[in-house]
């Protein structure tokens, strides 16, 4: 186990897990709709010098994959395009997708994946905040070959 401290601990960790990735090998995440989306993005810019197909599928709808490309004086955006989200190399699955106000059922990402991994099995991370995987029983249902954990604490002052 590895600990790493704020944003730079999430996306340096994440990019690391992707060191064994060649590059412009293609990525796909899947997280809810809206409260995974910025962090997807996020993480995309931790390696944007690698030149990955980047793929969004909201959920499990593989049928809705977009594509995540960097917007000029932005960023990394998920973008209105259609993305071919088939034969990836690595499978981000984001926390958002255990909670249940926001996600969908392990099942639903499982056949995902089968989908997806025509060729090959893919390197599958996880990503969450707070534990969700381990306290929604996912990390039982799912083989994580790297599940990247992320705390928050909030102080206003």
């Amino acid at each position: 186990m590895d600990k790493k401290m704020g944003i730079v601990g999430l996306t340096g960790s994440f990019r690391e897990n992707l060191s064994d990735i060649k590059d412009e090998s293609k990525i796909v995440f899947t997280g809810s709709v809206a409260v995974c989306t910025p962090f997807i993005e996020l993480l995309s810019y931790s390696v944007r010098d690698k030149n990955h197909d980047l793929v969004y599928i909201p959920k499990s709808e593989i049928e809705n994959a977009k594509i995540i490309k960097m917007q000029p004086n932005i960023g990394f955006s998920v973008v209105d395009e259609k993305a071919d989200p088939l034969n990836p190399e690595a499978i981000v699955v984001l926390g958002g997708l255990a909670m249940p106000k926001f996600g969908c059922a392990p099942e639903d990402i499982l056949k995902m994946i089968e989908e997806l991994s025509k060729e090959k099995k893919p390197k599958i991370i996880g990503v969450c905040f707070m534990n969700i995987f381990e306290k929604a029983g996912w990390d039982k249902k799912l083989e994580f070959d790297i599940l990247i954990d992320t705390t928050l604490e909030t102080v206003v002052k």
